[in-house]
C-alpha cells in the first residue's frame, strides 16, 4: 500500500504530495491523518508529515515510511476542511493541518513535571513572517533553529524543557536563538491546570424571560431534530444571552454529546469559564487560549481527545480542537474582529464553525448586543434566524448616555482629559462608593512627539509609523515592531530644544486622574499591564473585589464583564476609532461604544455614560447613545450598498511587501497586470497598486491592490493561479499575502 504524505514545510513548491510504501509492519497501523516520519531529499534526518490519502500503488519509485506517531485526532473531514481552507485562505495545506494538532510536535503525553513556583517561558520576540522570511533566503540556516522557531510559532510560549522535548534540540540553541534577538525569555508563574485556586460556589439554573425561553425552544429544536441551524441570539448588553447558552448546553449534555464555546479574546475566558465551572463543574470543562503555557494547552487538548471535557471554551483556534459528538457550536460577542485571523492561515473562526456546524448537522448559535453588519443583514434576509431579547434579564434599566462636546469645552478654556461633566460626575461617585470605569483605546503616555519649531515627528526607523512615548519606561515605543528608542530632546533636525508630546494614552490619563482625584484608588488594564499569567483575571477581580474606585483600560475592560457596582463609564475620545483607514470606522466605534456603555448600570443601581467627542453629530455616536442598533444598522448598511462594501461584495486584497520599494512596486504592478487580464471588469471593481496607508513597518515596504466582488471558486482559482505564477519569478525579498475581509486594511 501506498501512501500520500504531505510534508510540514511553509515553502510553496512542497505544497503537494509525496508518496511512500507503507512497510508490512506498520499496514495496520497508518490511515488517513496519521502522523508519520519519512526521509525526503538528501536530508539525514527524517521529515514530519500527515497521510492524507491512501492507494494501492504508485507510478514513481518510492521510500518506505520510516515511523509513525500516535494517531492525532485528524480525519478524513478534517483533512479535506484542511485542503479547502489552503485554496480559500491561499496558503500551504500543511499550514492549515497544524491548527488541528495538538500543541507540541511529539505525540508523547506530557506528565506535570513542572514544579518550580516559577518558570522561564519562551516565546518568539520576532514577527514570524520575518522569521520565514529569513529562513526562506537562508539567513537562518540551522535546522534546530528552524524547528524551534516554527515550534514556537505553532505553539506560543513553552518552557526551555518543553522545547528540548519536542524539537530535540538544546538549551544553547535557545540562548544563541535568544542572544540574535529571535527569542525572549520571561519567568513567569506557571501551572498546569488552569483551574487552579479557583474555588467557585455551584449555581443552578435561572428562570428564563419569555424572550429567552422563545430562543431557548427555537434553538433546542434543531439540537432534537439533529438538524443544522445558524441563528443570530441578538440581545442588548445584560439581556442573559449567556443563561440561554448555559441551558442549551445542558439539553446537549443530556443528550451525551458536547459543546464549543468561542470567546473573541482573553479578557472575557476567565469570566466564561467561571460561569461554566459554576453550573456544570471543572471536570467537564476544557479551556483552550494562547495565554496557557504549551503544557497547558496540551493537557486541555488530551482531555478533549479523551472525551473527558464536554465543553469547550477558548479562542479563535478552538475551533479546530478534537471534540467528540459535538453537538453545539455558540460564538459569543460574534462582531468582535479577534474572530478573524491576522495571520498565514487567515481564516474566519466564524466561516469554520458554519464548516463543522453543516459536517454534523447542529445548531451554531451567533450571539451579540451589536451583531456584525454582515450577520444581521444575514438574519434580516432570513439567511439565518433571528432571535431577539430586548430587556435586561434583571429588568435593570440601560444606562442614560450623555455626549460631551469636546469642542465646547476647548472653548470654555478647559484643556483637560475630563470634560466638566465627567469631572462631576466621578466626583459623585467617588462619594457615593460607587465604581468608574474610564475607557481610552490607545495605550501609552503620548500618542506622538513633535518639534514645534520645524514640525519633525518622531517615528519609528523600521517602520513609518509615529513612535509613542511610555513614561513608566521614559521610553518611546513602536507598536508596530516594538522597536524601542531613548526620548528625543532635541530635534534632530532644525536642532530645536522645542519637543513636545501630544496626543494622550491610558498611561496619561491614568496620571492626570491620580492628579485631579488623589484620594481615589485607580488600577489600569491595557496590553502593557496585561504581560504577566493570567494578568487579566488579575486585575478584574482586584477591582470587583476590593472595589477599587476607578477601572482606566482600552478595549479589553469593555467587553462581557459585569460589575454590580459599576455605575459610571466615561469614554474618554470617542473619535479614535472614527478616525482610521477602513470602511468598518463606523461599525467599530458604534459597537465599542454600545459595549463600553454596557457595563454601567447592570444590577439595581441606575447607569450613567459620559462620551467625549469631538464630533457629537456623527450617527454612530448618536445611535450608540440611544442604544439603537436597528436605525444605526438602517443608515450604515445603506452607505455600504452604495459604497459596494461587505456584506454586498467581498474585499480581497493583496498586500505585497519587501526590503526593495522598487522591486515591491514591480511584482505589485505585474500581479495587478495578471489580475487585469483574468477578472471579469463587469462583476469585480480591481484597483491599481498603492502603497498600503502604512507604508513601511519593520523595514519593509508595502504596496496593496484591493478587489471587491463576490468571491466565489472561479474567483478563488484565479487568485491561486496569479500566486503561482508570482511564486515561479522567484522573488527572494519580496512576499505577497492575499486577505479575504480583512480586519485591518492598513
Amino acid at each position: 500500500m501506498i501512501a500520500e504524505v504531505i510534508i510540514n514545510s511553509s515553502v510553496k513548491k512542497l505544497d503537494k504530495t509525496f508518496d511512500y510504501n507503507i512497510p508490512i509492519e506498520l499496514k495496520d497501523k497508518i490511515k488517513i491523518g496519521s502522523r508519520v516520519f519519512v526521509p525526503f531529499g538528501k536530508n539525514k534526518s527524517p521529515e514530519e508529515g500527515i497521510v492524507i490519502s491512501i492507494k494501492e500503488n504508485t507510478e514513481y519509485k518510492v521510500r518506505d515510511i520510516a515511523a509513525i506517531q500516535e494517531e492525532m485526532g485528524i480525519n478524513e473531514f478534517k483533512i479535506n476542511l484542511a485542503k479547502n481552507m489552503s485554496k480559500r485562505y491561499f496558503c500551504n495545506i500543511y499550514d492549515c493541518i497544524k491548527l488541528m494538532l495538538p500543541p507540541g510536535t511529539t505525540s508523547k503525553e506530557i506528565n506535570n513535571r513542572i514544579k518550580e513556583k516559577t518558570i522561564n517561558l519562551v516565546s518568539l520576540k520576532k514577527d514570524f513572517e520575518e522569521i520565514n522570511y529569513e529562513i526562506e533566503i537562508e539567513k537562518i540556516k540551522s535546522e534546530k533553529q528552524i524547528r524551534i522557531l516554527n515550534f514556537l510559532n505553532q505553539n506560543g510560549q513553552a518552557t526551555i524543557s518543553e522545547i528540548e522535548m519536542f524539537t530535540g534540540a538544546s538549551r544553547s540553541i535557545v540562548k544563541t536563538l535568544e542572544k540574535n534577538g529571535y527569542l525572549e525569555i520571561l519567568e513567569e508563574e506557571i501551572v498546569r491546570n488552569p483551574f487552579i485556586n479557583k474555588n467557585i460556589e455551584r449555581d443552578k439554573k435561572l428562570n428564563l424571560t419569555d424572550e429567552q425561553k422563545i430562543a431557548f425552544k427555537t434553538i433546542q429544536k434543531s439540537i432534537d431534530d439533529k438538524k443544522y441551524t445558524e441563528a443570530l441570539l441578538y440581545g442588548v448588553t445584560g439581556s442573559g444571552k449567556t443563561e440561554v447558552y448555559l441551558q442549551l448546553i445542558d439539553k446537549v449534555l443530556e443528550n451525551g454529546k458536547s459543546a464549543i464555546i468561542l470567546v473573541p479574546e482573553i479578557s472575557l475566558t476567565p469570566q466564561m469559564v467561571d460561569r461554566f465551572i459554576a453550573r456544570f463543574g471543572e471536570e467537564k470543562i476544557a479551556v483552550l487560549h494562547s495565554k496557557l503555557s504549551v503544557g497547558e494547552r496540551y493537557d486541555q487538548w488530551k482531555k478533549i481527545e479523551k472525551n473527558e471535557a464536554k465543553i469547550i471554551i477558548g479562542a479563535r483556534s478552538a475551533i479546530f480542537a478534537p471534540v467528540k459528538d459535538i453537538g453545539l457550536i455558540i460564538i459569543d460577542e460574534e462582531h468582535d474582529l479577534s474572530y478573524k485571523s491576522e495571520t498565514t492561515p487567515r481564516y474566519n473562526a466564524k466561516d469554520i464553525a458554519k464548516i463543522i456546524a453543516k459536517q454534523y448537522n447542529i445548531p451554531l448559535i451567533l450571539g451579540s448586543a451589536t451583531p456584525d453588519l454582515t450577520t444581521y443583514y444575514m438574519a434580516k434576509n432570513k439567511e439565518i434566524d433571528l432571535l431577539k431579547l430586548s430587556k435586561r434579564a434583571n429588568n435593570s434599566c440601560l444606562p442614560k448616555v450623555e455626549i460631551v462636546d469636546l469642542r465646547q469645552e476647548l472653548a470654555n478654556g478647559n484643556r483637560s482629559m475630563i470634560s466638566a461633566e465627567l469631572y462631576s460626575a466621578i466626583k459623585e461617585n467617588l462619594e457615593n462608593r460607587r465604581q468608574t470605569i474610564l475607557f481610552l483605546n490607545r495605550r501609552g503616555f503620548s500618542t506622538f512627539i513633535m518639534c514645534r519649531n520645524c514640525g519633525y515627528t518622531v517615528k519609528c526607523k523600521n517602520c513609518n509609523i509615529s513612535m509613542t512615548y511610555h513614561r513608566k519606561d521614559n521610553k518611546l515605543k513602536c507598536h508596530y515592531c516594538g522597536n524601542e528608542e531613548n526620548v528625543v530632546t532635541i530635534c534632530p533636525e532644525c536642532k530645536s530644544d522645542k519637543i513636545r508630546y501630544f496626543g494622550t494614552g491610558t498611561q496619561k490619563l491614568e496620571s492626570e486622574i491620580n492628579k485631579i482625584f488623589p484620594e481615589a484608588r485607580t488600577i489600569r488594564m491595557d496590553i502593557d499591564t496585561v504581560t504577566k499569567k493570567n494578568s487579566h483575571e488579575i486585575i478584574l477581580n482586584k477591582f470587583k473585589k476590593e472595589n477599587i474606585d476607578i477601572l482606566i483600560g482600552t478595549q479589553m475592560v469593555v467587553k462581557g464583564h459585569h460589575f454590580p457596582n459599576v455605575t459610571l463609564v466615561g469614554v474618554i475620545a470617542a473619535d479614535s476609532s472614527l478616525n482610521i483607514d477602513d470602511f468598518r470606522a463606523s461599525e467599530r466605534t458604534f459597537n465599542i461604544l454600545t459595549q463600553v456603555a454596557g457595563r454601567a448600570g447592570r444590577e439595581n443601581l441606575p447607569g450613567k455614560v459620559i462620551i467625549q467627542t469631538y464630533n457629537p453629530d456623527n450617527f454612530s455616536i448618536q445611535y450608540a447613545k440611544d442604544q439603537n442598533y436597528d436605525l444605526f444598522y438602517d443608515t450604515e448598511i445603506n452607505l455600504r450598498e452604495q459604497l459596494k462594501y461587505p456584506p454586498f461584495c467581498d474585499i480581497i486584497m493583496f498586500v505585497i511587501s519587501g526590503k526593495y520599494e522598487q522591486e515591491v512596486k514591480e511584482i505589485s504592478n505585474k500581479i495587478y497586470k495578471n489580475l487585469e487580464k483574468k477578472l471579469d471588469i463587469e462583476k469585480c471593481l480591481l484597483t491599481r497598486p498603492t502603497p498600503s496607508p502604512i507604508d513601511k513597518i519593520k523595514n519593509n515596504y508595502r504596496w496593496r491592490i484591493i478587489i471587491k466582488c463576490r468571491l466565489d471558486a472561479d474567483i478563488v482559482e484565479i487568485i491561486n493561479n496569479t500566486l503561482n505564477e508570482y511564486y515561479e519569478m522567484n522573488y527572494k525579498d519580496s512576499r505577497v499575502i492575499v486577505d479575504i475581509n480583512p480586519t485591518n486594511m492598513l
